[in-house]
């Protein structure tokens, strides 16, 4: 796969479909790698006439790792948090949103669709805010707004998001990451366990960084409540979420949607915290309402 430079670091890409067409670009969650989204996905929307973009975030998959931040100490940021102090990071969400658009910069894109899944979601929603000559349209899937109100994720789904891979061991980081997506996937639409060793395998031998993922954890919870920033979006925005979510509660996608002026919620019953395959077109088809709505905007002025 491709490379560009961008934002000060190195940007791990693929891109489908050609180049002419507009932009969707995908932006995964925590941890996850660029093959967290299925092909099938991104096949799906250039077959509906778009260009899709995935990328491996900053400190994950083949993109720039920030070793030289080590572990972050977890217990001193959430005690900032708690005490009302900043919390700080290694980096920031906003940073990560402006990696986003140094792949656009790069690949000569002026404006895309955006759409973010979990950690992505709340990336997503701060290029939205940060750069919004630059977005098309928004769609937030399995995300939240940083609402410390909301309901927490169950105590399981908790355990194996906070359970950190194995430094080095590819066939222990392959059990846990079968153990990590049984426990938060869809109830409604479960993945077989061959494809799901299959999946998780591929990424543990493509890359295993579990330090990067507590840093992209410790930069998730120095970003705090966007409630404020999202109430002044002026973006056609689709917020999809599963009924079932139990590591970010459908309150969250139902906040998200409430606070962006306009946006429409899809909730999926029987989705977790997961892209099955048998769900494909429903997110192909959230993804589309968003850019139909941002057609529609076009049209209309």
């Amino acid at each position: 796969m491709p490379q560009v430079q961008a934002n000060g670091i190195t940007i791990e890409y693929e891109s489908f479909g050609p180049a002419d067409r507009e932009a969707i670009l995908l932006i995964m969650g925590l941890g996850a790698q660029l093959t967290m989204w299925p092909a099938e996905l991104c096949n799906e929307l250039v077959a509906r006439g778009y260009r899709v973009i995935r990328f491996d975030n900053r400190d994950v998959g083949l993109s720039t790792k920030f070793d030289a931040a080590g572990m972050p100490d977890m217990a001193v940021i959430f005690g900032a948090l708690m005490s009302g102090q900043p919390a700080k990071s290694a980096y920031s969400l906003d940073d990560m949103a402006a990696d986003a658009m140094g792949l656009l910069d790069a690949l000569d894109i002026g404006r895309a669709h955006i759409v973010g899944a979990s950690m992505g979601g709340m990336i997503a929603q701060l290029v939205a805010i940060n750069h919004p000559d630059r977005v098309l349209s928004l769609t937030s899937i399995m995300s939240t707004t940083g609402n410390p109100g909301l309901p927490q994720a169950k105590p399981e789904a908790m355990a194996v998001l906070m359970t950190p891979a194995p430094e080095g061991d590819i066939e222990a980081a392959i059990s846990r990451g079968i153990n990590a997506w049984q426990t938060i996937g869809s109830p409604g639409y479960p993945t077989d366990e061959k494809i799901l060793r299959e999946w998780v395998g591929r990424d543990a031998k493509r890359s295993l960084y579990p330090v990067g993922t507590a840093r992209q954890m410790a930069a998730i919870v120095a970003n705090g409540d966007r409630r404020e920033k999202l109430k002044k979006l002026k973006v056609p925005a689709v917020v999809l979420h599963g009924g079932d979510d139990p590591l970010v509660p459908v309150e969250g996608g139902k906040d998200t949607a409430a606070n962006i002026p306009g946006a429409e919620l899809v909730v999926v019953p029987g989705m977790g915290h997961d892209f099955p395959i048998a769900l494909v077109k429903t997110f192909a088809d959230a993804i589309s309402k968003a850019t139909a709505r941002a057609g529609s905007a076009k049209a209309a002025e």
